[in-house]
């Protein structure tokens, strides 16, 4: 599968080695906006939308190897033969899945506010909210969160999966006229489908020598103290930083990230 990505930065920068970063689930390359732009002055930077979600193709199946199979398909078609790897939540997964896999692809690994372990399903309930809500007789964006509210109570979480609403032309042949409609750009059935794989441990069975960081939120509960013990045993060069943020540690505290993840990387802040 050929991802969806955006570039930022020149690739003749003095850093020989791009950044990549992988966002969440229910997000898209367009989720690093600050962070992409801050280390476009370092690097050549690259906003991948994972299959299923943003600009990239659909597909049935959604696994982590064929995520970083993905991921190995774009490094070889854009010629990368090693790069700085970036990933936030599902993001964090693939990345390490990645790292364990194509080790020689990669110069340093840094995972946000991701373990090892399996989770429990926190999500499920707002896939089928998504997909409970009649696109056809709904006029606008405002419409939809109105319908959304009742399942999905909190508004900043409603405002980030309706950046996934998008109008596409849908013809209309009783009256052969062409009419703006909204549609889910994220394939839901398949994310449904696939949610329970997506749920359990990666990389368990394997090491990571090269290194790494790990960047958690002190106010969320995505990595607690006895996964960070789990992730030493499997990424020996791991080093570990939290900022007092939830799960959303880029956008909560952008300039604290920055600034981590610039220290990790060598490069300017």
């Amino acid at each position: 599968m050929q991802l969806h990505y955006q570039t930022l930065g020149d690739k003749t920068l003095a850093q020989a080695q791009p950044l990549i970063l992988l966002h969440g689930l229910f997000g898209s390359g367009d989720n690093w906006g600050t962070v992409a732009k801050h280390f476009s002055q370092h690097y050549q930077v690259i906003s991948v939308d994972l299959r299923n979600h943003g600009k990239s193709p659909h597909s049935d199946s959604q696994t982590y190897t064929e995520m970083a199979d993905d991921l190995l398909k774009l490094c070889d078609t854009l010629g990368l033969d090693r790069i700085h790897l970036l990933g936030h939540s599902l993001g964090g997964k693939t990345a390490m899945q990645f790292a364990t896999h194509y080790p020689d692809r990669l110069e340093k690994l840094i995972v946000v506010d991701m373990a090892i372990r399996s989770y429990p399903d926190a999500y499920t309930h707002m896939i089928d909210a998504m997909m409970a809500v009649d696109l056809s007789a709904m006029q606008s964006r405002s419409d939809v969160d109105k319908a959304l509210a009742s399942k999905i109570p909190h508004a900043m979480v409603r405002q980030f999966l309706l950046m996934n609403l998008i109008k596409s032309d849908v013809n209309h042949a009783e009256s052969d006229v062409n009419k703006t409609g909204l549609t889910w750009r994220i394939n839901l059935a398949a994310l449904k489908a696939n949610y329970p794989s997506l749920l359990q441990a990666v990389c368990e069975s394997a090491r990571y020598e090269k290194p790494s960081l790990f960047i958690r939120g002190e106010r969320s509960d995505y990595v607690q103290d006895d996964d960070i013990e789990h992730i030493k045993t499997h990424f020996t060069n791991a080093q570990f930083s939290s900022l007092d943020t939830n799960h959303w540690v880029h956008a909560e505290q952008p300039q604290a990230f920055i600034e981590v993840v610039a220290d990790f990387l060598g490069s300017g802040k």
